[in-house]
């Protein structure tokens, strides 16, 4: 059992550590009032990024997520960047039986992005995402084409949450 000094002085140097970290300039990458070096809202600048259209089921599903991630499913502002993204995808083959056969598969999709400023037409930062996800082929057709369109969901997910997260974390430092 803890005495009350020992009780007091765990509970003293949390505070003292927490008053420590206060001033060091951390701020939460997703905070309400996390703003940009230029002192607008982080929220503000991402709403600000139009998502240009992206061909395909996967690229649809892709720009989707990212406008409603970025805009909370209001109406987007005025655009101050704009973002150009063009995917790969790809399937590799897993647990290849003797006949040749491939029962296990591995969707991948691959996004290379530019986000440009509206206002100066340069190209302001580039980055990649990758994201793989497996499924397994069945006998039946119907089968394959939803375990396959599954795959393709939920990698278009992923890559949709790591470009917002190097977007904002660009954002939040520039």
């Amino acid at each position: 059992m803890w005495s009350r000094s020992r009780a007091f002085a765990v509970v003293a140097v949390a505070a003292i550590a927490g008053l420590g970290l206060a001033g060091c300039g951390f701020q939460p990458l997703y905070g309400s009032s996390t703003t940009t070096a230029s002192g607008t809202r982080l929220s503000e600048a991402m709403s600000a990024v139009d998502v240009q259209p992206i061909p395909g089921r996967v690229g649809q599903k892709v720009r989707n997520e990212l406008i409603f991630s970025n805009t909370g499913g209001a109406a987007a502002p005025t655009p101050r960047y704009q973002l150009k993204i063009a995917l790969k995808e790809r399937d590799i083959q897993q647990l290849v039986q003797v006949t040749g056969n491939a029962q296990g598969q591995v969707y991948q999709l691959q996004a290379k992005y530019k986000l440009t400023d509206i206002a100066t037409g340069k190209v302001i930062h580039e980055g990649t995402a990758i994201s793989r996800a497996p499924y397994t082929r069945f006998q039946e057709v119907f089968a394959n084409v939803r375990a396959r369109y599954n795959a393709e969901d939920r990698a278009a997910e992923t890559v949709s949450q790591s470009i917002k997260s190097q977007l904002a974390a660009y954002l939040a430092t520039t």
